[in-house]
């Protein structure tokens, strides 16, 4: 069964929220405003506006946007956890969610006890919570410690036996916030391939995450807020674009007008393997292919086109162009595609993504697309840093 054919398990329509925020936070302003008439003190403020989507199963999508974008609200909107304004929120199947871990526990009782308390808010019944007992324990690590009261917990143990106990609930739908970015980093990677097993078995997934490695690791799907409004909603390597546009100030006016003046516009960046297919996950030093598609409105002779490949957090790690290639290009007017065969590049383990220019030399115009793509390099062996290597180690007794 094709996405498109499967059903619809969260259905939003035209949601909106409101909230009401006080100005006199402080009680020496609300000492001053008490017995006053009127409401200027208070104002509105609209986390989620107007929003409708369907969301089909089997599906993962990611919930982007920067902070205070309503990505949060509006996953506390399809969990039940707060109820819209105006609108409607329907879901179907059994729901968990990762949200505020640990909401349901008790800091006086042990780890034990809260187990079966909170596993019973999520929906399990006593014989079946007897029955997932040993593998919630056994999952979370903290099997020494269960019979301790949860109020001595680390943050670290909370969140391990809170995330346990949610994930062995086996729900149709999954709900994530951030989750992912607390525990160390052993626990994290036992996080993020739990939630790759549930999404194999067909679980329908809804995260909000600000790692743009998790979001093109895991989704299918990604959903860019901003100011509670979507502004984009499709492609993963298009939504992480756009969300870098909407941290880095660049509204769709200005890139639409950036785009109009430039003598060549790059439309799109795809990813391929050395089979000219695409793909989003390659091994350390295989073939990867990266291929442009440049538009111009006039006929263009004296002209280069370029990639990078950087990480997450902006660092370049390879980069080249026609230029440094020597490559003699045709006259481009109209719609062309350029592409980049790159060999042997022995990158680390991780998510990269690729930015694409064009430039038309003599007219003096530049266009670019920051994260075009993104791609997943895997690596036999656990290494550390960008790039990868054959390592072997020799021991000697002096």
């Amino acid at each position: 069964m094709s996405i498109t054919q499967a059903p619809v398990v969260v259905r939003i329509d035209n949601v909106r929220k409101r909230f009401r925020v006080r100005r006199d936070n402080n009680l020496k302003d609300r000492i001053v405003h008490l017995g006053r008439q009127g409401k200027t003190h208070r104002e509105d403020f609209i986390a989620v506006k107007d929003v409708s989507l369907d969301i089909e199963a089997g599906t993962t999508v990611a919930l982007m946007g920067a902070n205070g974008s309503g990505k949060s609200t509006l996953l506390k909107l399809i969990g039940g956890i707060v109820a819209p304004t105006s609108g409607s929120v329907k879901t179907r199947g059994r729901m968990a969610a990762l949200l505020e871990l640990g909401a349901g526990f008790h800091p006086d009782l042990s780890g034990r006890e809260n187990i079966y308390l909170n596993a019973s808010i999520l929906g399990l019944t006593r014989p079946e919570i007897d029955a997932r007992f040993d593998e919630i324990v056994e999952f979370s690590g903290i099997a020494d410690f269960i019979d301790t009261a949860v109020k001595f917990y680390s943050s670290g143990m909370y969140v391990r036996l809170a995330f346990s106990v949610a994930i062995h609930t086996n729900p149709d739908i999954l709900l994530v916030d951030e989750v992912l970015a607390v525990g160390d980093e052993a626990f994290q990677r036992k996080c993020m391939d739990r939630i790759a097993q549930f999404r194999a078995n067909g679980c329908t997934i809804i995260l909000v995450s600000h790692s743009a490695q998790q979001v093109a690791e895991l989704c299918d799907r990604g959903i860019v807020l901003r100011k509670g409004e979507v502004v984009h909603d499709g492609d993963v390597d298009e939504a992480i674009g756009v969300l870098r546009d909407v941290l880095e100030g660049r509204d769709d006016a200005s890139a639409a007008e950036a785009a109009e003046r430039a003598p060549i516009r790059v439309a799109g960046v795809e990813i391929l393997d050395d089979r000219g297919e695409k793909r989003r996950v390659f091994r350390s030093a295989e073939t990867i292919g990266v291929r442009l598609a440049l538009e111009s409105d006039h006929a263009i002779s004296n002209w280069a086109a370029g990639f990078s490949v950087n990480t997450p957090l902006g660092h370049m790690v390879f980069a080249s162009n026609t230029d440094l290639l020597g490559t003699a290009l045709p006259t481009i007017n109209g719609g062309m595609t350029v592409g980049f065969r790159i060999d042997a590049l022995h990158l680390g383990a991780g998510t990269y993504h690729v930015h694409a220019n064009a430039v038309a030399s003599e007219e003096g115009g530049v266009h670019g697309i920051s994260h075009g793509a993104t791609f997943t390099i895997e690596t036999p062996e656990q290494t550390l840093g960008t790039t990868t290597a054959d390592v072997s180690v020799s021991v000697h007794e002096l």
